[in-house]
């Protein structure tokens, strides 16, 4: 996607939020906040892919720093499409956070 379309996109979102019906705002902000939940599960599948792509295809060379630059997200999110982790970060356990795998769930808090 050019830096133009992208802007084209901004400009959307920008006008529906000047929308000056209430009522009508919150309804184009329902259909679009629809669209992108659908698209952002979708897009970010494609990444994964494209991610775990280059990293086959560079090895070594495709460090998470550099994967991230190239496909704009965090690196704490390449590392998670390279580990296949889909969850909250929020979720993840410290311990598994270090060692580079994601927990299922976070650990129990100690009882007193």
């Amino acid at each position: 996607m050019s830096d133009e379309e992208v802007r084209r996109v901004f400009e959307a979102l920008d006008a529906v939020e000047a929308i000056t019906d209430p009522e009508a705002r919150s309804r184009a902000q329902s259909q679009v906040t629809a669209e992108v939940r659908e698209r952002s599960s979708r897009w970010m599948k494609e990444r994964t892919t494209l991610a775990n792509r280059i990293k086959q295809e560079e090895g070594e060379k495709a460090t998470i720093r550099g994967l991230s630059k190239r496909l704009g997200v965090a690196p704490g999110t390449v590392q998670d499409m390279l580990d296949g982790y889909r969850g909250s970060g929020q979720r993840r356990s410290p311990t598994a956070r270090r060692k580079g795998r994601a927990a299922e769930s976070p650990p129990e808090p100690d009882q007193p």
